[in-house]
């Protein structure tokens, strides 16, 4: 049977007013926000579809593809629910046009005077918001996500006049801590740096909304193994299929603006409304992202390229396990049982036999990665048991082995901040585990804090170090 091509002529459907920004076009958004906001349509008054913006220069090839098929894709749900095997497969048909910043600055800055814009949503990793000390130029987008958003807002409110009914909700799903705060924050200082009005910043805090929020999804995005299965299923050729796991949740500090104007609860979807986020960040952000990012040096050194096979593996996954029992939760100040049900059910999602989730793909930008979601367990751990975590400062010295860049003779995925690469080449040049361990410790920029300070960890780390070298030799 031939496939037919994806697009909006081969498919009929319903073109709505752009009601969100959305910055980023990768998997996780694409089968996570977007999938929902689909949803939404389909079951409430929503009534909206997203505009999708491109951070990045390099990344303008995905958003021709995605252009290309006019923005429609396919999410398959796979996994396990309730004890019983799932699988649904939904056309999202809420994307519209993707825009790069780069290659098209003036129709990017041109959507910032849409007046039916409501939602600005965003997914630029850990590493995404940030300041970066750059002078202001109406002829050039800035470097950073922040950067870019704070001119896109500057061109808005200069363009409505600052109306104030042009003010936006914005939904960052960043995995930072109080990542709504941290994005308003940085935009405060993007103001201030380029010296703009007082009265766009009056107007950017009065009239928009920064919300901290939470995410929780496993996308181990495009479904190579089972695409020609997927295709014949759905008829099409789609070249932005994205496969998901079942489990999702938002959780969303909110007020009652958004409560209004997100109908969530309507549509059926786990997005939580809340007071209060940081026991969900806390609880999820160490142990889910924690043990994913402890998990993928350790298992890449050892030959596994998948979280299947880690977890098919005897030795692995009890070591996984162990890290989650023995060492993260320890650390955490949460109450005992919600604890255990959630590392229960993290264990059901990483033994998930549908999804094949690759290592490498998690361990995009895992220098960052490590700070934010391991290291604040490293340094618990240390201050309630007054020893040092066994299996997290392992998995420490395989991510520094990792960044070596080969390993049994093989090239390794390193996809982070070129500084960070070339700081950890430079590193093994010396090839002197303790040499090695005590450098990168000291790196306070890129662990929030001088790590060599806390007593036996440079002695500890160079000890892994020295193991892991030995056991590929």
């Amino acid at each position: 049977m031939a496939l037919k091509k994806l697009n909006r002529q081969s498919v009929v459907t319903k073109e709505r007013p752009i009601r969100v920004l959305q910055f980023g076009e990768g998997n996780f958004l694409r089968a996570f926000a977007d999938w929902m906001i689909d949803i939404l349509n389909e079951k409430t008054e929503f009534n909206g579809d997203i505009q999708v913006i491109q951070p990045r220069a390099h990344s303008a090839q995905k958003g021709k593809l995605v252009n290309e098929q006019d923005g429609l894709y396919h999410v398959v749900i796979k996994g396990i629910r309730q004890g019983k095997p799932v699988k649904e497969t939904r056309l999202i048909t809420c994307l519209r046009e993707v825009i790069n910043a780069y290659e098209d600055q003036t129709t990017f800055f041109q959507t910032a005077t849409n007046p039916t814009l409501r939602f600005v949503i965003s997914n630029t990793t850990e590493a995404g918001i940030c300041f970066k000390d750059e002078g202001y130029d109406n002829n050039h987008v800035a470097e950073t996500f922040p950067g870019k958003l704070t001119q896109w807002l500057y061109q808005r409110y200069n363009f409505f006049q600052g109306d104030p009914s042009k003010g936006l909700i914005l939904l960052p799903c960043e995995l930072l801590e109080r990542n709504g705060d941290a994005l308003k924050d940085t935009i405060l200082q993007y103001i201030a740096h380029w010296n703009l009005p007082d009265s766009f910043r009056q107007w950017l805090l009065n009239e928009n909304t920064f919300c901290n929020s939470l995410v929780d999804r496993i996308v181990p995005g495009f479904p190579q193994d089972s695409i020609a299965e997927i295709e014949t299923e759905t008829g099409y050729d789609d070249k932005l299929v994205v496969m998901a796991e079942p489990f999702y949740v938002w959780v969303i500090e909110a007020n009652q603006k958004l409560k209004d104007e997100l109908p969530a609860q309507a549509a059926g979807l786990n997005v939580k409304l809340v007071n209060d986020l940081v026991s969900y960040r806390t609880q999820k952000v160490r142990i889910l992202n924690g043990a994913h990012t402890v998990m993928v040096p350790v298992a890449y050194l050892r030959g596994m390229r998948t979280v299947g096979e880690v977890m098919q593996d005897q030795a692995m996954c009890s070591f996984v396990e162990s890290v989650i029992q023995d060492e993260i939760i320890p650390s955490l100040h949460l109450p005992d049982e919600d604890l255990q049900q959630f590392a229960s059910d993290v264990k059901d999602r990483f033994a998930n036999p549908f999804i094949r989730h690759e290592l490498a793909s998690i361990a995009l930008n895992s220098i960052s990665k490590f700070k934010v979601r391991v290291v604040p367990s490293i340094l618990e751990y240390h201050q309630r048991q007054h020893q040092l975590p066994k299996k997290l400062v392992h998995a420490f010295g395989a991510l520094i082995c990792f960044y070596r860049g080969s390993w049994n003779g093989e090239s390794l995925p390193l996809n982070d901040d070129p500084a960070a690469i070339k700081f950890f080449a430079e590193q093994w040049k010396t090839n002197d585990p303790t040499s090695i361990a005590n450098a990168t410790l000291k790196r306070a920029d890129l662990w929030g804090q001088d790590l060599s300070e806390i007593p036996g960890l440079t002695s500890q780390l160079a000890q892994e170090i020295e193991f892991l070298l030995k056991r590929s030799q």
